[in-house]
C-alpha cells in the first residue's frame, strides 16, 4: 500500500512527468469502439466515455488540423463504410470500427495537388470547436485533471494523410525541398492554432503529439535522415511548445528505438504507446534512457486477453515495478484495448497497475 499523500491528477501527472515519485504512477488509455460495444453488454454504463468511468488522470482537447473539406458517404455495405476524408481521400472502414481505417485513395499524387490544399492549412477560429472546449476544459479543471492539447499528428504522421507512403518515402530523398515545405506548413498551422487558444484563455498542462515513425522491426528512416530532414521542424515545434510550459508526449508507433536520442535531442518529453510486438521493450528503455525520456505504455494488449489471469499480472508485475522507479512512468497499454479484451479483464488490469504502481 503507498504511504504517500493523495495527489491530484494533475500533480501525479507533472510529477511523473518531471522524472519524480508521486502516491501512485498516473493512468491513461486508449479503448477502440468496438471495445465499448462489447462492454456495454459486459456492464459498463451506456453513455458513459472511458475517461470518466476509470477516471483517467488525463483529458485531451484537440482542433481540427485537416485542410477541412466535406466528408460525404460513397458506400455502406453490411461490412464497410467508404466515405471521403476532410484531407480530401477515401477512407474505408468496419462499421463496428474494429480495425484501423484502410485509407484507400490520397488527395495528392503531385505537387500541385499539394500547391492547391496548402492554403487551406491556415490557422483559424472555426478549426476549434469553443462550445466543446470550455465545457470539456472547466469540468478538466474542476476535477483537477493534466489538460493536455491533443494534435492529431504532425510532421512524417501528417504527411501520410496526403500522400501514400511508398510514394512518400522516396519523395524524402528524390524532392526533399517539397516534403520540407509540407512539414513546415503542418508545423506552421500547428503553432498558429495552439496559439489561438492560449490567447482565448486556454492554458494546457502538456501536448499530446501523434507521429508515426516506425514500422514492426525498424523505423521508416535511418536516424541521419531523420536529423537532415524531419528534426529541425520537430525542434521548432516543441521549443514553441516548450515556451509555453508544455512538455510533449509524443505518440509514435513501431520500432522507433534507433531514433530516441535524436528524439530527446529533438525535445520530446515522453515517448508513448511502446509496442511490445514492434520489440519495443519497457524495461529496456527506462534503464537506458530514462534519465532523459519519460514513458507512457509498454503493456502488452496481448496479455490482457488471455485467459490466464496471471499472465496480464506477471506482464504488469515486472514491467512497472522496474519502470515507475524515480518516476518518469505513466500506465497506458501498448497501444490501445481492441475488443478481443473483456470488460472484466481490463477491470482486473487497472486493479493490477494500481497496485503495483504505488509508491
Amino acid at each position: 500500500m503507498s504511504t504517500s499523500p493523495r495527489m491530484t491528477p494533475r500533480e501525479r501527472m507533472r510529477r511523473a512527468l518531471g522524472h519524480q515519485e508521486a502516491d501512485r504512477i498516473p493512468i491513461y488509455d486508449g479503448i477502440w469502439e468496438a471495445t465499448l460495444a462489447r462492454w456495454q453488454q459486459e456492464g459498463f454504463p451506456c453513455g458513459a466515455t472511458a475517461e470518466e468511468f476509470f477516471r483517467y488522470d488525463m483529458r485531451r482537447f484537440w482542433p481540427d488540423m485537416s485542410p477541412q473539406l466535406p466528408e460525404r458517404l460513397i458506400e455502406r455495405s453490411s461490412e464497410y463504410i467508404i466515405e471521403t476524408t476532410p484531407y480530401g481521400g477515401i477512407r474505408r472502414n468496419h462499421l463496428d470500427h474494429s480495425t484501423t481505417p484502410e485509407l484507400i485513395d490520397y488527395p495528392v499524387k503531385c505537387r500541385a495537388d499539394w500547391e492547391k490544399i496548402k492554403p487551406r492549412l491556415r490557422p483559424s477560429h472555426t478549426r476549434v470547436n469553443w462550445l466543446s472546449l470550455k465545457s470539456g476544459y472547466e469540468h478538466a479543471r474542476a476535477e483537477e485533471l493534466f489538460v493536455a492539447c491533443r494534435i492529431a499528428s504532425v510532421g512524417y504522421d501528417e504527411c501520410q494523410n496526403y500522400i501514400r507512403s511508398d510514394e512518400l518515402l522516396p519523395l524524402v530523398i528524390t524532392d526533399p525541398d517539397w516534403v520540407r515545405d509540407m512539414l513546415e506548413t503542418i508545423a506552421d498551422l500547428a503553432i498558429g492554432t495552439v496559439r489561438l487558444m492560449i490567447q482565448e484563455g486556454y492554458r494546457f498542462d502538456g501536448v499530446y503529439v501523434c507521429n508515426d515513425l516506425g514500422y514492426r522491426k525498424a523505423p521508416f528512416f535511418s536516424p541521419r535522415i531523420y536529423r537532415q530532414i524531419f528534426k529541425p521542424v520537430d525542434r521548432r515545434l516543441f521549443d514553441f511548445f516548450h515556451t509555453h510550459g508544455m512538455p510533449v508526449i509524443m505518440h509514435c508507433c513501431g520500432n522507433v528505438r534507433p531514433l530516441i536520442p535524436d528524439l530527446i535531442d529533438a525535445g520530446v518529453d515522453c515517448l508513448q504507446p511502446l509496442e511490445v510486438k514492434a520489440g519495443m521493450d519497457l524495461v529496456e528503455l527506462k534503464r537506458e534512457y530514462g534519465q532523459d525520456l519519460a514513458f507512457m505504455g509498454g503493456i502488452d494488449v496481448r496479455a490482457m486477453s488471455n485467459p490466464d489471469p496471471q499472465v496480464i499480472e506477471r506482464e504488469i508485475a515486472a514491467k512497472i515495478s522496474a519502470a515507475k522507479m524515480g518516476g518518469g512512468y505513466i500506465y497506458h497499454s501498448d497501444h490501445s484495448v481492441p475488443n478481443d479484451v473483456s470488460f472484466a479483464q481490463y477491470c482486473r488490469t487497472l486493479e493490477l497497475v494500481k497496485k503495483y504502481g504505488a509508491y
